[in-house]
Parts: C-alpha cells; sequence; structure tokens
C-alpha cells in the first residue's frame, strides 16, 4: 500500500480527513505534517499534536514565520481584530492569509518527496467554507499540476471534504472514527477553549454539527 501524508492544522476538517485517509491507506502508512506560520489560534498547533497522538501516527510541526512578517490579516497578525463581515476591498474575510495553502501544500510536496510519499491529503472544501479562493477545487487542481511539473513527480492530490456541506462533513467524521479525536480539535480563530462561538469558524463548525444532529464532541472534552 502507498503511503499518505496528511497536512493536519488540528481543526475539524484536517482531524476528519486524517481518518478518512487511514481508513483508505491503512494506519501504518500515514504521516501528518503541521505548519507554525504564528497563527493567532496557535492553540490548533497543541490539537494538532494530541490529534495525531489520539490516530497514533506521527507528526513534525514545520515552522514558517513568513505569514507573521507580512501581516495584512486577523490570522498572521494579532493587531486585527477578527470580523465576521467581508472586507469591502476584497469581498473576502480578513481572517484569509494569501497565499497559505498553496504554501502548505508546496512545503507538504517538498516533504513527501523526500520520503517517497506520493498522496497528499488536505481538508480544504468550497461549499461550506469561509470563501477562501486557496479552498476551491480548480485552485487545488492547478496547483497539483504546478507542483508536479515543478518536483517532476507524479503526486496525488486528495481533497476529500471539497464539496461535502459542513454536515457531511461530520458524517464522514462519525464513519471512519473521527469523532474522539475532534474532541481534542481546535477550530475557533480567537484561540479559545470553550470555542468563542463569535467567529466564522465557530459558527460553521457549530452549524454543521447541528445539521447532522451530532452533539460536538469538543464540549464533551474533560467530562
Amino acid at each position: 500500500m502507498e503511503k499518505a501524508l496528511v497536512v493536519l492544522s488540528g481543526g475539524q476538517d484536517s482531524t476528519t480527513c486524517l481518518y478518512w485517509a487511514i481508513d483508505k491507506f491503512g494506519h501504518e502508512n500515514i504521516d501528518t505534517i503541521t505548519f507554525d506560520y504564528g497563527q493567532r489560534h496557535s492553540i490548533e498547533l497543541e490539537s494538532a499534536v494530541k490529534v495525531a497522538e489520539v490516530a497514533h501516527v506521527p507528526n513534525i510541526i514545520v515552522p514558517i514565520n513568513t505569514f507573521g512578517f507580512l501581516g495584512g490579516n486577523s490570522l498572521a497578525d494579532s493587531d486585527i481584530e477578527v470580523k465576521n463581515e467581508l472586507d469591502e476591498n476584497t469581498n473576502l474575510p480578513n481572517t484569509f492569509v494569501p497565499g497559505r495553502n498553496l504554501i502548505f501544500m508546496t512545503f507538504a510536496a517538498a516533504y513527501a518527496y523526500q520520503k517517497g510519499i506520493k498522496h497528499l491529503v488536505t481538508g480544504v472544501a468550497q461549499t461550506d467554507y469561509s470563501g477562501y479562493p486557496d479552498c476551491r477545487d480548480e485552485t487545488m487542481k492547478a496547483l497539483a499540476n504546478s507542483i508536479n511539473l515543478g518536483m517532476e513527480a507524479e503526486f496525488e492530490l486528495h481533497t476529500p471534504l471539497m464539496f461535502m456541506s459542513k454536515a457531511e462533513t461530520v458524517e464522514l467524521a462519525q464513519k471512519c472514527g473521527a469523532m474522539d479525536a475532534l474532541a481534542w480539535s481546535h477550530t475557533c480563530y480567537n484561540g479559545k477553549f470553550p470555542p468563542c462561538g463569535e467567529c466564522p469558524a465557530c459558527q460553521l463548525r457549530e452549524a454543521g454539527f447541528k445539521d447532522a444532529g451530532v452533539l460536538d464532541p469538543i464540549f464533551l472534552r474533560g467530562k
């Protein structure tokens, strides 16, 4: 069986994708990679480590401080408040980190290249999402093509959640056995636990579990 590298942020979607990958490729064939880019919600790095521990898979954290240096958005610049409304100039949320997923997948591919791993897995989606252009299917397909050309490689980029609603991702998590790990995942952009319930990420997550008729296991943590 071929090996797969999962980009594990420590959030709901990447945790679900991790268990999807375990189901598809086999537990012993999974590696995970996490990026520390100076994010406001740095607590998600702890979540990634914990999720990997619960799933019994290896995890590596790669530091990338460039986004913090560039700033200009509320996830990489702590002086900018997370807002729910779209920016009037870009028509995008101010939580959008330009180039983030493009950089993440390029670094993931570079790491996978050294390990002889051909399958890359990421939790991006264009259905119930925050409106980020680097989460779209056409973006991921173009990126995969560029990476393969630039590295003279044959990576296969998997985006299992791409066309799923948040409720459907909850159902997939149940099917793949990810619910225990989801209790340790982190979504809140404000880096709070319990979740703030007010930021766009919290609202998307809450709506997904509500629509699926499932209690979010994050609220069972510690009970």
